[in-house]
């Protein structure tokens, strides 16, 4: 069943350019293996996971922090949050999309890429890219110095 909405939330993202500031968010500690999973159209559940791996526990634990600073400061807050203090795999529910910090072996463990193997995957690197502005027509993108 979904929850209702409210403006406390923020806006559900629409697309990949949307996920893209929830993979930026869990950039602030070095996460690693960072994937979002678009679950639209597969799962009432949410329409996105953002998974991420840390190579310790401590490091989820500032990982799953920093993001939910990150995301906070844009005004974006979770409903909740689970899997602290103990962080092998802590869960940020932002409703319609649930950022999942595992340590490394708790994330092969639980699969959930596994799981969800019909969900088109979402890299940070190709979110970034959705949400760069298109140059005008005719006109080339100027190169980065």
């Amino acid at each position: 069943m979904r929850r209702k909405k409210t403006a406390a939330n923020g806006p559900p993202p629409a697309g990949s350019a949307d996920i893209a500031l929830f993979l930026e968010a869990l950039g602030q500690k070095k996460a690693e293996n960072v994937v979002a999973l678009d679950l639209r159209g597969i799962s009432s559940v949410a329409d996105y996971f953002v998974l991420a791996s840390c190579r310790s526990t401590r490091q989820a634990e500032a990982v799953a922090e920093a993001a939910g600073d990150f995301l906070a400061g844009r005004g974006i807050k979770p409903l909740g949050v689970e899997g602290l203090p103990e962080a092998s795999w802590v869960l940020l529910d932002y409703e319609d999309v649930v950022i999942h910090v595992f340590h490394e072996p708790a994330r092969g463990h639980y699969d959930l890429e596994g799981l969800w193997a019909d969900a088109p995957r979402i890299r940070p690197e190709a979110a970034a890219k959705a949400e760069e502005p298109a140059a005008p027509k005719g006109e080339v993108p100027e190169a980065a110095p």
